[in-house]
């Protein structure tokens, strides 16, 4: 996959991430401060404004998107995200393709990043709900580059839709106990619709 390619991806799932901020802050207003909305559209959009004016290869890219991301103020989703594509650029090629094993080293390192971050667990209510899924699929993926975005943003999904079913243990939701049952958790619908958008473009 040309950086191009990858590039008009990650802003087709920035924007992606942008049109959901209504229903963000829905969710998250009724168990967390209904700013999550908010700070996805502004995680998202300088995603896009690093991606977009990136002059470099594709490390350079995702590394101008973390930087973008790091200085954001904001809720707890910024350090998670930043972190996340701080994983996603050290294993990133520094030239300007990368095929489905580059692109699986990527999403696993960033996996890894996040995880030593966030402590959380499929189950425990968060984005990692989908993004666990999201990072297996694409490590388990044996076919063309195309194929895995698609495969992961159908297992976001479901992991997703899935914390409906969970309680929340992480964050200000987690004093609410098995009164989150039934909602789904932003951060995983967030992550969901980045994928998706990654996916569609």
């Amino acid at each position: 996959m040309k950086k191009e390619e990858l590039a008009a991806r990650l802003m087709h799932a920035c924007r992606r991430v942008e049109e959901a901020e209504e229903l963000l802050t829905e969710i998250d207003s009724k168990f967390g401060d209904a700013d999550h909305g908010l700070t996805m559209a502004k995680i998202a959009g300088a995603i896009a404004q690093a991606v977009e004016e990136s002059a470099g290869g594709i490390q350079s890219m995702l590394d101008d998107a973390a930087m973008a991301v790091m200085v954001l103020n904001g809720g707890s989703a910024v350090p998670l995200w930043n972190s996340w594509l701080d994983g996603l650029q050290e294993a990133a090629p520094a030239g300007e393709e990368a095929d489905t094993a580059a692109l699986q080293a990527m999403f696993a390192s960033a996996l890894e990043a996040l995880s030593d971050m966030s402590g959380a667990e499929v189950g425990d209510k968060t984005m990692m709900d989908a993004l666990i899924p999201a990072s297996q699929a694409i490590a388990a993926w044996s076919g063309d580059e195309a194929g895995l975005f698609d495969a992961a943003a159908q297992a976001a999904q479901e992991g997703a839709e899935a914390t409906k079913n969970f309680v929340s243990k992480f964050g200000r939701a987690k004093s609410y106990g098995e009164k989150t049952i039934g909602t789904p958790d932003a951060g995983a619908v967030s992550m969901a619709c980045f994928f998706r958008g990654l996916a569609e473009a």
